[in-house]
């Protein structure tokens, strides 16, 4: 075996890299007092580097006979991811401010997860997919039960592990027909061969069914509301964008790239999945008063927007919508939960809705932030989330032969579902804006960090929406 063909594996190898001088750090100053600013400092600016340079990247490549390949738009998803990851990590210093024993730890957890993450983007086989969801998989189990001191914390975490054994062993089940039915794993020798035989369709369905949990389609959500909110409130806003970010994306690009022959199959069942998906999220979140289970029903309404884009018969068109929507979502999604970070933590005020009542009295700039934020989730212009709706609805129809009915009904659902979602959102702008409260929050110090994670935030939920180089970088990874 040819050794130097790990140099065509960049991303992974830098954060493998950052991994071990993070591990390095931890281990040498455990019991420096310093210990907390050095290896926050070294992580966060090691994973924004990291990001920088896999956006310089100019080539594909390919490795070990095709089991790793990767691609422009998987590069830009890795940006994406890497990025949103860097704002978890500053969003995190609040709570880590009581966790500081077992900082290194939660930091190699992140990266091991993202390292997962980077593999499935990269995957040229069933193998090397089922490989890195896995590694995505244990660690972000890990980080859910990592407050120790919180029982929910523990019940999340035994919730996400069984679900998604479950949805591991269905999906493996579903890859053992795929290869029973084509005699390989490999996306370019599956997709030459496999047909719509019986053996086919059910490995599909069983795929698609395994990797449908881990994006928190509807029916296989149940599992979302609970881990969003027993999990660490970072651990909770990571789970909601990035690792969502890497699943969507690698099922978009693997249901053209290998069942693209078996799309009369694959595409009615999006078709309901979507509808399904958008629609119970949105009932759901409208009887939240807990914010997180809020979110929680919020991100499972947002997959069904992501994957709207996937019904489309152009799929340049479907990968650039939905890697725009994904960057969207990410520093809107974040902007919330930091939000909820600096609330909980700084103000010892809970995730309570309620706790948000009068918050504009006492704490306007935090209420404005949050206000932007939930409007770009809303799909209201002028921000970014207006943009990026549009984009997914228009992808979702884009390349339809003769005005078919269904595409365009399922987008209809879906703008309907638009006007559902405004009005949860209002009920938090409405609870700090209007209503009264006697002893609202007090006006309290958000901290540098979250300060820092919410100016990027903000920055990018108004210049993405505008800045149309930012699209056009996407739709020329993705061949448009």
């Amino acid at each position: 075996m040819n050794y130097s063909q790990f140099l065509n594996m960049i991303p992974e190898f830098y954060l493998v890299l950052i991994l071990i001088i993070v591990f390095v750090v931890d281990f040498i100053m455990h019991k420096s007092e310093k210990k907390h600013d050095v290896l926050s400092a070294v992580t966060i600016a090691l994973t924004a580097v990291l990001s920088v340079r896999i956006a310089l990247m100019a080539e594909p490549a390919e490795a070990f006979g095709g089991i790793y390949v990767t691609s422009q738009i998987a590069n830009v998803m890795k940006v994406i991811l890497t990025a949103g990851t860097v704002i978890v990590l500053i969003m995190s210093q609040a709570w880590l401010e009581t966790n500081r024993r077992y900082e290194g730890e939660y930091y190699m957890l992140i990266l091991s997860t993202l390292l997962g993450m980077f593999m499935m983007l990269s995957s040229g086989s069933f193998l090397m997919f089922f490989l890195g969801l896995e590694m995505a998989s244990v660690p972000l189990a890990c980080l859910v039960a990592f407050d120790k001191r919180k029982k929910e914390s523990a019940e999340a975490a035994a919730k996400y592990i069984l679900i998604a054994t479950f949805s591991s062993g269905v999906m493996l089940f579903g890859i053992s027909f795929i290869y029973a039915a084509t005699g390989s794993l490999y996306f370019d020798n599956v997709a030459e061969v496999i047909t719509g035989s019986p053996l086919s369709i059910i490995g599909m369905v069983f795929f698609f069914s395994g990797l449908g949990f881990k994006i928190s389609l509807v029916p296989f959500h149940f599992w979302t509301a609970d881990t969003y909110q027993g999990a660490p409130t970072p651990v909770t806003g990571y789970l909601s964008v990035v690792s969502k970010g890497a699943a969507t994306l690698t099922l978009a690009i693997i249901l053209v790239k290998v069942f693209g022959s078996m799309v009369a199959w694959w595409q009615p069942l999006l078709w309901v999945v979507i509808m399904l998906t958008i629609t119970i999220g949105n009932l759901m979140a409208i009887r939240q008063t807990e914010l997180k289970r809020f979110m929680a029903f919020s991100s499972i309404s947002q997959a069904g927007y992501i994957m709207l884009a996937v019904i489309g018969a152009n799929p340049a068109a479907s990968q650039t919508a939905l890697t725009f929507y994904v960057l969207v979502y990410v520093v809107a999604n974040m902007s919330v939960f930091s939000v909820i970070s600096a609330v909980e933590h700084r103000a010892g005020a809970g995730t309570q809705m309620s706790a948000y009542n009068g918050l504009y009295q006492t704490n306007p700039k935090l209420a404005f932030i949050m206000t932007i934020a939930l409007f770009s989730l809303a799909g209201i212009p002028p921000f970014a989330g207006m943009f990026s709706k549009f984009f997914v609805f228009m992808a979702g129809v884009d390349g339809q032969d003769g005005m078919p009915f269904w595409p365009y009904f399922v987008v209809f659902i879906a703008l309907i579902n638009t006007v559902v979602s405004l009005y949860y959102y209002l009920l938090i702008v409405k609870a700090m804006y209007i209503k009264k409260e006697d002893n609202p929050l007090p006006t309290f110090a958000h901290g540098r960090a979250i300060n820092a994670s919410l100016t990027i935030c903000t920055i990018g939920i108004v210049l993405f929406g505008v800045c149309s180089c930012i699209y056009q970088w996407i739709a020329n990874a993705a061949g448009m």
